[in-house]
């Protein structure tokens, strides 16, 4: 059955411009015409990219609506119906408020060429602009950087999915040509999140986003290698030295020693994350030890050198004794991530290795695991780096702890700052001074607690 929108659909087909040129012009008069609706919507999400971009938009708002979010979203192409390309506060847009919106945008056109999609572009801005919600989703049409929905000057948080060959005729034939289209959606001082992409694609955007101030963080991978896993070393060959690993870790979680020295934990520890009877614990256990006998000695030969050749910086894990502490050091490590006892930690020192401890262990005040605690550490002046292990808002506080605990600000703060950096070969940031990236926070105390005020990436606030 024909609708009233599907006619008026029909005739915006019939101003299609006899020659297909990637402008904005039409759609910045249009959108004048309409009472520029591009500035009038809710925090604005967009989108551009090769693969990914609808079921990208489609998990984004799922999550954002479970959190109870009300959330517009526009999306191209329709599968069956037109409506389902704008989503109103949640609900597929209806006849009537399409028809009426589409009739306004077809009649302020003036019957001047424009595309199909720009126009319905605008339409969707226009209903957008005049209901109320909590998120915009704006998905690319096509490319980025002339592309329709590209007019928002200061989006929440620009998305680029992965980049592969796609419209040459309009975008262009090299992937270095398109991902420089797709990264036109990158607004300065806005924040920009990118999907893994081709090394020449990568290469266009972050060169794109850096000049903007888009990169609100600079990443590096921190490559954990489980040395008794089965596919650890075919895991290690899909990264190279482009893919900025900055460090590896070699860990060993075979039970009786090291983290898990204590098998009474480790039964608690397993039986509780897998549900695992008595019976089912020893047979993991039997399945464990073979793993390690099996494999152990050419997994750790296999990451020592996925480690040299990523020019990453290597670390030991869990380390219990001297003597496994010596066996770091033969294989270059530089960086003893978590020693579990002061024995271990004095050996990374005579050794020349730095010591890292998790702030969540000196915040909560003692190991999960029953190992040696971060503060006993910083007590015997052991501890060189605190790490978030998995838990960010922690190195702040434990940077500040340890302030305390030596009674110097400046050596407290270099636990997740200078000395960290140091450590990593990262020697454009770390401490305050010209030329380095200036990546700052202030914050304030409060009974003992820091508070958050201000941060600074690379000398641009962020937040």
């Amino acid at each position: 059955m024909t609708t009233r929108s599907d006619v008026i659909l029909e005739r915006m087909m019939a101003l299609h411009p006899k020659v297909m040129d990637l402008v904005l012009d039409r759609v910045w008069k249009l959108l004048d015409a309409m009472g520029n609706p591009q500035g009038q919507l809710p925090p604005v999400i967009h989108i551009a990219g090769t693969n990914g971009k609808g079921s990208t938009q489609a998990m984004i708002r799922a999550g954002l609506e479970q959190g109870g979010a009300r959330v517009h979203a526009y999306t191209s192409p329709h599968l069956a119906r037109f409506h389902e390309r704008i989503r109103v506060a949640g609900d597929l847009i209806s006849e009537d408020a399409l028809t009426e919106v589409l009739d306004r945008c077809y009649r302020a056109n003036g019957g001047d060429p424009i595309t199909y999609f720009e126009i319905t572009t605008v339409a969707a801005l226009v209903a957008f602009a005049e209901a109320e919600a909590d998120y915009t989703l704006l998905e690319v049409g096509l490319g980025g950087r002339l592309d329709a929905t590209n007019v928002v000057d200061e989006p929440a948080l620009a998305m680029i999915t992965p980049v592969d060959l796609d419209h040459q005729k309009f975008l262009g034939d090299t992937l270095t040509q398109i991902a420089g289209e797709k990264a036109g959606i990158i607004k300065r001082g806005m924040p920009c999140v990118v999907g893994p992409q081709h090394d020449a694609a990568m290469e266009v955007i972050e060169r794109r986003a850096a000049a903007l101030g888009a990169l609100k963080i600079s990443h590096h991978i921190h490559l954990r290698a489980e040395i008794c896993s089965e596919t650890l070393l075919d895991e290690l060959d899909e990264f190279g030295e482009k893919d900025r690993v900055g460090i590896v870790s070699l860990m060993d979680h075979t039970p009786g020693q090291r983290q898990f020295r204590d098998l009474q934990k480790f039964e608690e520890y397993v039986c509780g994350k897998h549900n695992l009877d008595r019976a089912g614990f020893k047979d993991y256990m039997d399945f464990l030890y073979a793993l390690q006998d099996r494999l152990g000695v050419a997994h750790e030969a296999g990451a020592v050198a996925a480690s040299r050749r990523y020019g990453a910086t290597l670390a030991s894990h869990d380390d219990t004794t001297a003597e496994q502490v010596a066996t770091s050091a033969a294989h270059g490590v530089t960086i003893a991530e978590f020693p579990t006892t002061v024995e271990a930690a004095e050996a990374c020192h005579q050794a020349d290795i730095a010591t890292i401890m998790g702030a969540p262990n000196l915040v909560r005040g003692g190991s999960h695991s029953g190992n040696v605690a971060a503060a006993e550490l910083a007590t015997l002046d052991r501890l060189d780096i605190l790490s978030s292990d998995y838990v960010p808002a922690a190195l702040l506080i434990g940077a500040v702890q340890l302030s305390q605990i030596w009674d110097d600000w400046a050596k407290g703060i270099a636990t997740v700052s200078a000395n960290a950096a140091r450590c990593v070969n990262l020697d454009d940031r770390g401490v305050i001074a010209l030329g380095k990236r200036a990546d700052i926070l202030r914050f304030s105390m409060l009974h003992d607690v820091p508070v958050l005020g201000q941060v600074w990436a690379a000398g641009q606030q962020v937040a």
